[in-house]
């Protein structure tokens, strides 16, 4: 059963625009993992700067591989010099 890895970003207005560049490199990557299935960004209409991705993936092995070995993309430590807030993650499954 596939599960969502959903990550929450926020930037402050002056880095929203970087914050979100970023964020997209980022899922553009995750194409090329393995158990990646899709995603999708989400903007706050209230604040730009406040992100968040909803990601589905074929199992937590995958995304839960995925993130231990982009930790130190440096994508990934782009985003996190940005952030006004630690990025937060939830992994997810599907209401039965």
């Amino acid at each position: 059963m596939s599960i969502y890895s959903i990550w929450e970003h926020r930037f402050p207005a002056d880095r929203a625009a970087d914050g979100r560049a970023v964020t997209e490199a980022i899922w553009r990557d995750m194409l090329g993992f393995e158990g990646y299935l899709s995603h999708e960004l989400l903007v706050d209409d209230d604040d730009p700067g406040h992100l968040v991705v909803v990601s589905q993936w074929a199992s937590r092995e995958h995304a839960d591989e995925t993130l231990r070995r982009y930790a130190d993309h440096p994508n990934a430590r782009a985003a996190n010099d940005l952030v006004s807030e630690p990025r937060r993650r939830i992994v997810a499954s599907r209401a039965r």
